[in-house]
């Protein structure tokens, strides 16, 4: 049946930033699609594991360092096994003109956005490829991952490179059985998006050019996140799949 194709039944997956928005609701989409989710997050992630109860396990760990990727896989394979799945969802933005961008504000995100994402994807391919049978990488990209934006030059950066490393990485990965593909929210009601919204001008001019006519949610989120997880996927390589309001196609 092809719904059972969408199932996550007996699958582990590790999901960054799973406190709060998008990866809060990507951890309870898994959940629900049979996962069992280690969630990886700065913060306890008490919401988060009071829904989704036993099926999700917290681990925490500052992302700004790649020195937590071997423990944050140790873990999830000492509590739930094995691996097959992996979000890369954890990001940072700083605001600031790029004439006056400072170094700090630089290298904080792509830290966070890039450095960490790459070794901890090459981490978690390991462990896949030591398992075998292979699995299943999304990186959560950007609108800002096609276009420029302004007042944001190093989120930009770090989101152009995630789609191009997520190609990148399905190219080389596929013969292990290794799906690398994306998904690019559009503009979401979540904690990064909070100054744009309360900006009366700039909440009405985005909200202008979305065919959908409303910002998105994290529910909007899940649907693309469980197939991209699931067997459904098993032929999409190196995409990065737009989940927008039609906001790219305007």
């Amino acid at each position: 049946m092809i719904l059972d194709k969408f199932s996550l039944k007996g699958k582990v997956a590790i999901v960054t930033g799973s406190n709060t928005g998008l990866g809060q609701g990507i951890c309870r989409a898994f959940s629900e699609a049979g996962a069992l989710v280690a969630g990886v997050s700065r913060r306890p992630s008490a919401e988060t594991a009071e829904m989704l109860g036993a099926s999700f396990h917290n681990i925490i760990a500052d992302l700004s360092t790649c020195g937590v990727i071997d423990g944050i896989i140790e873990e999830t394979v000492k509590k739930f096994g094995r691996v097959d799945i992996l979000v890369n969802n954890a990001g940072v933005i700083k605001r600031q003109d790029s004439i006056e961008f400072s170094e700090e504000n630089w290298d904080s995100v792509l830290n966070v956005n890039l450095k960490t994402v790459f070794f901890l994807t090459q981490a978690v391919a390991k462990q896949f490829i030591k398992q075998g049978g292979g699995g299943k990488i999304i990186n959560i990209a950007s609108m800002l991952s096609y276009q420029g934006g302004v007042r944001v030059p190093s989120y930009t950066a770090s989101k152009s490179a995630i789609r191009g490393i997520t190609m990148t990485l399905a190219n080389e990965w596929a013969k292990y059985g290794i799906n690398v593909n994306g998904i690019a929210p559009g503009y979401m009601a979540t904690n990064n998006t909070e100054a744009l919204r309360q900006d009366g001008e700039r909440s009405s001019d985005i909200l202008a050019r979305i065919p959908a006519g409303r910002w998105g949610t994290p529910a909007d989120l899940e649907g693309a996140a469980v197939f991209l997880a699931s067997e459904a996927s098993d032929y999409v390589n190196g995409f990065t799949l737009a989940v927008d309001g039609g906001w790219l196609g305007r």
